[in-house]
């Protein structure tokens, strides 16, 4: 677009766009690394952590791979592939070990209010699901990551691991699970605003709630980029200089990446998937489930609709939820426009999106079929995880929104993808995160590969790479193949986290 003789206002290092778990982990990380640096963030909505990143929104709370099934897919020769749960794992440990750090450090004051331990469970029914499981817990026994995780085909054992759902089974009805102890549950919607705290208090950044980035393009005149954005409480219009730009605004991003013009923007598309919760309103019921429950999605389902019976800690509270239970809106963010998608269309990116629906027609009829979803529906979905399930007892919540990555592909097209990406600049000077799953508890590692990308000079220095290592002790060491270092750290973690005290227990295969 055309822009007007607005004046510029000096700005900052660098911007972060969105108020969310991803913008705090940049943010305090380059301050950390570089103490003068300095940094402003906008958010749209008038408080951090409201969309994506909030308990209520967040379709995983601490994913480590330990109960995701859709990250061990089995393969057509039969064999469980357990590659991507094993980076996830690892993954989620380098994000304990910055949480650890910034609980040390003062910088998060009581890890309690944003991370408790829980088991996490995986269960399944019929002899082929059975089959699988056991198949997948003995590939994940291979890698010490997940040692200690427990698998049981026996009813009594597994009554007692989670009684809501063996109550009144069906006794001829083949089951299983596996459950690891050291699972977590994490609000991130606390732990991020507990960051943006404490940024909020450092010199060098400014956090502007209430203001949308409208619009974004190089500054050929100064150098580096310039945001249009705008106050929408008081419909002020202003522009910024900065240096760098991190967009990091959940579905939102797509669009603001787009308005970039970056070359490496195009042919991305965006699939927007909604979701609702099941949230258990009856105390007695929520105080017999302690662990979070995960089992096999529906043929044609997102990794984000795998269903589990969860349990999470929100505001003080023990919460139950089921679900998600996938829709499908046109918006990209839960307080967005129905003309986000629409939008988002463009020449560069309509044949890979048109290609990407033609080879997902599987998940189109699911999502119609859960759009078409009654009460009753929904009810006979959880009745497979709790039998005695009462519909009194549950009423219908709100879940946040997910844009799912579409992108290019040399040989179907387009094709559609479940996982997160980061779309940066060649230059470095702007970066843009895309997708959900596994998101929120990957975050730490996310942004370590965007400081390689977008500060590869900087990062070269010994300042950096020894602040990283203080930060995340197994920077720079693949932690999956050193498991020396992964148990010491683990015990650290649990101790700082206030996790409990964690014992490495070896397998027995």
């Amino acid at each position: 677009m055309a822009k007007n003789n607005k004046a510029v206002q000096k700005g900052p290092d660098v911007i972060l766009i969105g108020a969310g778990i991803m913008s705090a982990t940049l943010g305090v990380l380059l301050k950390e690394l570089q103490p003068d640096i300095t940094i402003e963030i906008y958010e749209r909505l008038d408080s951090a952590a409201a969309e994506s990143s909030d308990a209520w929104n967040n379709a995983g709370t601490g994913h480590s791979a330990f109960c995701e099934l859709n990250y061990t897919p089995e393969k057509e020769d039969g064999t469980v592939e357990s590659a991507k749960a094993v980076k996830i794992a690892e993954s989620f440990e380098q994000s304990k070990q910055f949480w650890a750090y910034l609980v040390q450090n003062g910088f998060l004051s009581d890890a309690p209010n944003f991370i408790r331990s829980i088991p996490h469970m995986s269960f399944v029914w019929g002899n082929e699901n059975v089959n699988y499981l056991r198949k997948r817990y003995d590939a994940l026994q291979k890698n010490y990551l997940f040692h200690g995780m427990q698998y049981s085909e026996d009813r009594a054992q597994l009554a007692d691991w989670m009684p809501l759902v063996m109550e009144d089974r069906d006794p001829d009805q083949p089951v299983a699970a596996t459950r690891m102890e050291i699972g977590t549950d994490v609000n991130f919607g606390a732990l991020t605003r507990a960051m943006f705290r404490r940024l909020y208090d450092m010199p060098g950044v400014r956090l502007y709630f209430a203001h949308e980035v409208r619009d974004l393009w190089r500054s050929k005149s100064l150098g580096g980029w310039k945001i249009r954005v705008e106050n929408v409480t008081t419909n002020q219009v202003r522009d910024v200089q900065t240096q760098f730009i991190f967009i990091g605004a959940g579905g939102g991003s797509l669009r603001l990446l787009e308005k970039s013009d970056i070359p490496e923007s195009r042919g991305f598309g965006g699939f927007p998937v909604s979701g609702q919760w099941l949230k258990c309103v009856n105390p007695d019921v929520i105080s017999r489930h302690q662990a979070k429950v995960y089992g096999k999605a529906s043929v044609g389902a997102p990794p984000m609709s795998v269903p589990h019976l969860d349990t999470r800690m929100i505001e003080g509270n023990q919460e139950l939820l089921f679900g998600p239970y996938a829709g499908f809106s046109t918006k990209f963010l839960k307080s967005g426009s129905y003309m986000d998608l629409p939008k988002s269309i463009q020449l560069s990116n309509m044949a890979p999106m048109l290609m990407a629906g033609m080879h997902n027609i599987p998940l189109t009829k699911y999502l119609i079929q859960q759009v078409l979803q009654s009460p009753e529906d929904r009810l006979a979905a959880l009745r497979e995880y709790y039998p005695d399930a009462k519909m009194e007892d549950w009423e219908l919540e709100i879940a946040g929104q997910r844009v799912q990555v579409i992108k290019k592909d040399e040989h179907e097209g387009g094709v559609l993808e479940f996982g997160t990406e980061v779309v940066s600049a060649a230059d470095g000077s702007i970066a843009a995160l895309l997708g959900a799953s596994p998101g929120a508890s990957t975050a730490v590692s996310i942004m370590l590969d965007l400081l390689k990308r977008c500060f590869p000079e900087q990062l070269a220095t010994e300042t950096w790479q020894q602040k990283l290592k203080e930060m995340i002790p197994s920077y720079g060491q693949v932690l999956a193949n050193n498991p020396e270092l992964g148990i010491a750290l683990r015990k650290h973690t649990s101790e700082v986290l206030g996790l409990g005290v964690y014992e490495y227990t070896p397998t027995e295969n």
